[in-house]
Parts: C-alpha cells; structure tokens; sequence
C-alpha cells in the first residue's frame, strides 16, 4: 500500500487532470459547433479519470489511519480542488443542455421542410398550403 502523502499528490495530479478535461469539454460546449466524436472523446477520458480517482480514494481510506498534519493539510486543498470542479461539472451540465435545447429547436424548425409530401390524385401534394394558387388542367 502506498503511503498516504504519495497517495494524496495522485489524487491531486488526477484532479488536476480531470480539471483540464472539464476545461476542454466546456470550449467544445461553448463553441456551439458541438461533434459527437469530440463529446466522446472527453466523456471517456472524464470515465476513465473518475475510475482512477474512484480507486486511489479506496487506497486512501486505508492509509487514512495513520495520517500525520501534513497529509491532513493536503487533504483539505484536495477538498477544496474536488469543490471547484463539482461546480464546472455543474456548469458544463448546464451549457450542454442549453446546446441540446438549441438543437432540438432547430430541428424542429427544420422538420417540416424534411417530411415528405403525400400527393392526392390529381398529383398534387395533399394538405399542403403553399399561399400559392392552385391550377387544374
């Protein structure tokens, strides 16, 4: 089992890295020009960071026991680095809905130009209102 303090500068490294993740990820929702490849991308390494996180915090409550004032100290930054980047994970999760609103509004302005118009007999399309006038041969 590691010592606590090496266990803690991991845990600190990790979030420092998720931090740069999340900084990525809230560019890539800011821009408005969202991939979903992109979105991927920072979603998995955000899973794989939380993982890896999730693991070194299971080590350091083993090594939590013999802890001296220093690692104490150090823990307390990391709580405050983990506050920090709850609130960016908030405010991302807050521009990734305003882009999903934005785009479900566009496709619905853009639906009714992309179904299909039914014809009736006279070849004609059916139900449709054009404002135009409307000839029979």
């Amino acid at each position: 089992m590691a010592s606590l303090s090496k266990l803690l500068v991991q845990i600190a490294d990790g979030l420092n890295a998720l931090r740069a993740v999340m900084e990525s990820e809230r560019l890539l929702l800011c821009e408005g020009s969202l991939s979903g490849s992109h979105l991927q991308r920072v979603t998995e390494e955000k899973s794989s960071l939380l993982a890896t996180l999730g693991w070194l915090e299971q080590q350091r409550l083993l090594a939590w026991s013999a802890a001296d004032s220093a690692a104490q100290a150090q823990w307390q930054t990391i709580l405050a680095q983990t506050q920090t980047l709850r609130e960016m994970n908030q405010h991302n999760g807050w521009l990734l809905e305003q882009q999903m609103a934005f785009n479900q509004q566009a496709l619905a302005l853009l639906k009714p130009h992309q179904e299909a118009g039914l014809y009736g007999k006279d070849g004609l399309a059916a139900n449709r209102v054009d404002g135009g006038v409307r000839f029979s041969v």
